[in-house]
This record gives C-alpha cells, sequence and structure tokens, in this order.
C-alpha cells in the first residue's frame, strides 16, 4: 500500500469524477496528470448506472501503478480489494469502523471530511484516520451537501493535530489565495483541474499558487 504523497511544499489532492466524461477522455487525461507530484488521487462516488465500477477504478489503479501517489475510493471501501485502490475517504463516519479496518489490507489509508464536527476532529487520531478534509471552504455545486467551514476550525485544528490537513470545495484560482492565513497540506480539487479547458495548464497554476505562497 502506498502512503500520502505529502511535499515539503502544498499540493493536490486530485478528485476525478467518473460520469464527467467519457472514460477515453478521463483516461487520457489522467495519463498526462499522473506525471505531476500529486498527493493523491480519489476517485469520487459517481458512476453512471450502466458504468463498470470494478474496471473504471482497476483501470486508474493501473494508470498510477508507477507514480508515487495513492488511489482513494470515495466511501466505498468494500472494492479496496478487488481493484487494488490503497485506501477508502469517508464523506462520513461509518458505523463499523472496527470492522472495516479488518476486512481491509493492512496500511490501507483511512481520511474523513470533518466539516466542523469537532467530536469527530478530537477523535480522528484515536479513530486511526491518516488526514483530515474540510468541506466546503466555498460555495460549490460539487459539495453542496457540506456546510461551509469556519476558518477558525482549520485554525484550532491545525495547534492540537498531527494529522495532514486537506482543503475542499469550491476552490478555484482566483480564491485560492484566501487559504494563504491558514494552515495545510494541500487542496482538493475536482473541476478546476478535470474540467479545465488545459487540465495540465490548470494543475500547472495550481501547484504555482500553492508552492509560491
Amino acid at each position: 500500500m502506498k502512503k500520502l504523497n505529502l511535499q515539503p511544499q502544498r499540493g493536490i489532492y486530485l478528485i476525478i469524477d467518473p460520469a464527467d466524461r467519457p472514460e477515453s477522455e478521463c483516461f487520457s487525461i489522467l495519463e498526462k496528470l499522473c506525471r505531476y507530484p500529486i498527493i493523491a488521487l480519489q476517485i469520487w462516488d459517481h458512476f453512471r448506472e450502466s458504468q463498470g465500477r470494478l474496471k473504471f477504478i482497476h483501470r486508474v489503479c493501473q494508470l498510477a501503478q508507477p507514480c508515487p501517489f495513492p488511489v482513494l475510493i470515495n466511501n466505498r471501501w468494500e472494492l479496496i480489494k478487488e481493484t487494488g485502490a490503497d485506501g477508502v475517504h469517508f464523506d462520513t463516519l461509518p458505523e463499523n469502523l472496527d470492522g472495516i479496518k479488518e476486512a481491509l489490507p493492512d496500511k490501507s489509508i483511512f481520511g474523513i471530511t470533518c466539516n466542523n464536527d469537532q467530536e469527530l476532529i478530537d477523535k480522528a487520531e484515536e479513530k486511526g484516520f491518516d488526514y483530515l478534509s474540510f468541506c466546503s471552504l466555498f460555495p460549490s455545486p460539487t459539495a453542496n451537501s457540506c456546510d461551509l467551514v469556519s476558518f477558525e476550525t482549520i485554525r484550532e485544528t491545525e495547534k492540537k493535530s498531527r494529522l495532514p490537513l486537506f482543503l475542499a470545495g469550491g476552490i478555484d484560482l482566483h480564491n485560492l489565495s484566501r487559504l494563504n492565513e491558514l494552515s495545510y497540506s494541500g487542496v482538493a480539487v475536482i473541476s478546476g483541474i478535470m474540467q479545465a479547458a488545459d487540465p495540465c495548464k490548470a494543475m500547472e497554476e495550481y501547484l504555482n499558487q500553492l508552492q509560491t505562497n
């Protein structure tokens, strides 16, 4: 199992939407993006009804196999053993977390969206999570179920948690600088890169802003 590809500087936690575009286009973009220093690649649990989940996830894992970053599945932890993915990102805390951990390979990565849930934030390390994701920082069509996160919540978490912190939801090249006052490992991006006219150029612009501010 791979670990989060954390860098000394802030980086990109890339999320892909399997239903966003034809699979051939998605994989063509991914082949180009895989050469960048991505922290992690998450497959969002948003498949078309006719889409083969296992085949798609397995193909992504194959593309990322030579790369240092892990592939994470959103919520569908039971697909990890069948696809070779490195871990799971939960949108909410599962009831049977201990049982899920026992069922998965050792060193599988576990991440969770915590929003403003102070109780979850305080117990995240105890529960064995490897990172926290705060969503949503700004209004976003792909994070419309999230309340906006208080910047103060992130500041307080950074003071007392040793876990990597990622920021997500509505983050684009125009508002990225508003996060400069916060301490975090990276930003989670989906449409800002994958739906850009030139995804590689968008990736470079995000990385440039993250690593120079």
